[in-house]
């Protein structure tokens, strides 16, 4: 089992290409092996979860060629009912993104199917997804209390549905689209608020209509995908730790390249800059039917606010990064909205309050949310529970403390971010890894 180690530095310098967006990654797979012909993938995050979302692929006989090490991709598209039943269960390991997303396309095929992985992957909320595929006919078997594994029988005529989603999600917006590829009518679904449309945008590009009026979407039936490449740019939510960093750590600047900065997830960019972080966007541009730009980011002295719970969908997976601003920032930063940061892969508000308090922040936590009074950050050590994105907070939050951060069980940090470690001691992380079995550097 890994450790990092961090400790405070010099200024945070140079530029660098973080890995590919993780969402993307995943999808360019699951729409890519859908589709009728080769797709070409560049850009394709290598990290765990989408090997994982690869290898699930490759079980139901989609030929993948991997140029690994260079993020690069050809997948020979079998179509909509070309998917072969697996031989065994899909192991999807730590990605919560592949299991809602396999649920909604598996219910649709004519095979039986097993999708399970790890441990922290088995706790996690799976209802939120099989509750609305069995209104529309899908035949699901869970673990108790909606818990993976999930047992697919397919062979299912699937029904449209016209479905008011309780919270904003992607992953359910994703799933119940997807399965509506296999619907005898049209699937439509009312969002509360906005969440990622990765989805929608990929659909587009692969010549499927997904209609919006307002809050409602709308696929109809009878759609196919035809071949399209994909360009996936660098990972926002990976960007994000280095943003943190860079503006925390005095003297610092940096420019971060090609990164998505798709509207419906920047609200980590619109967080950071409202508690007064120096980020501006160069080189705007879209690639592959995404916003993209460069991020140049400035030491800047930040402030407590107030986080607009609307902007809590658009920025889900960064808080991790925005606790430690918070806990650097002058003044309380007040968190209200967030419960769905307890069904992450960790229960996210309590294990960021609990390593920041052992750390001398004083945090207090609420169902929702949290109160982060921001102060000098002392040393010591934290459990990231496995988190990868906790993990990497603390990380970040290192570059800072009084002495030395050392952040126990870091292997998942891969799964979002292979190479987190080196790439940060590029531009000037000062952090070092090691195992159970070594002392630390």
């Amino acid at each position: 089992m890994r450790r990092f180690r961090a400790q405070a530095g010099r200024p945070l310098s140079g530029e660098a290409t973080v890995p590919g967006d993780k969402s993307i990654s995943h999808r360019a797979i699951m729409f890519g092996a859908l589709a009728e012909g080769d797709i070409r993938v560049t850009g394709f995050l290598e990290g765990a979860d989408c090997l994982a979302t690869m290898a699930a692929f490759r079980q139901m006989g989609v030929d993948i060629e991997h140029d690994a090490g260079a993020g690069r991709l050809l997948v020979r598209g079998v179509g909509l009912h070309g998917l072969q039943r697996p031989e065994s269960a899909l192991d999807v390991g730590n990605s919560g993104t592949s299991m809602r997303l396999l649920s909604g396309l598996l219910a649709g095929q004519a095979f039986d199917s097993e999708l399970t992985g790890d441990d922290s992957l088995r706790r996690r909320p799976m209802a939120r997804v099989v509750g609305p595929l069995r209104s529309m006919g899908a035949n699901i078997d869970t673990a108790e209390g909606g818990r993976a594994p999930l047992h697919i029988r397919g062979r299912a005529a699937l029904r449209g549905i016209d479905y008011v989603m309780p919270v904003a999600s992607a992953q359910v917006k994703s799933c119940l689209l997807l399965a509506g590829l296999y619907a005898e009518e049209s699937v439509s679904l009312t969002e509360p608020g906005p969440s990622r449309d990765h989805s929608e945008r990929m659909f587009e590009a692969f010549g499927v209509a997904v209609t919006r009026e307002k809050a409602r979407l709308r696929l109809a039936p009878g759609q196919s995908l035809r071949a399209c490449d994909v360009e996936v740019p660098a990972d926002l939510s990976s960007a994000a730790f280095l943003l943190v960093a860079a503006s925390i750590v005095p003297g610092s600047e940096l420019l971060l390249r090609n990164v998505g900065v798709n509207p419906t997830r920047d609200g980590v960019l619109t967080i950071l800059k409202q508690m007064g972080a120096d980020i501006t966007r160069e080189n705007e541009r879209l690639a592959g039917g995404e916003p993209v730009a460069d991020l140049r980011v400035r030491h800047a002295p930040l402030r407590g606010i107030d986080i607009d719970p609307a902007l809590v969908p658009l920025a889900i997976d960064e808080f991790p990064a925005l606790f430690v601003a918070a806990a650097c920032a002058q003044g309380v930063t007040r968190l209200r909205g967030a419960a769905e940061l307890r069904v992450k892969e960790s229960d996210r508000i309590a294990v960021m309050a609990d390593g920041l308090q052992a750390l001398g922040v004083q945090v207090s936590v609420r169902e929702d949310g949290a109160d982060i009074h921001g102060g000098p950050l002392g040393g010591g050590r934290v459990d990231s529970h496995g988190d990868h994105r906790v993990a990497m907070a603390f990380a970040v939050a290192g570059q800072v403390s009084r002495s030395a951060i050392e952040i126990l069980d870091c292997d998942n940090v891969d799964t979002s971010f292979p190479g987190f470690v080196a790439l940060g001691r590029s531009v000037g992380l000062s952090i070092n890894e090691f195992s159970d079995t070594e002392a630390p550097q």
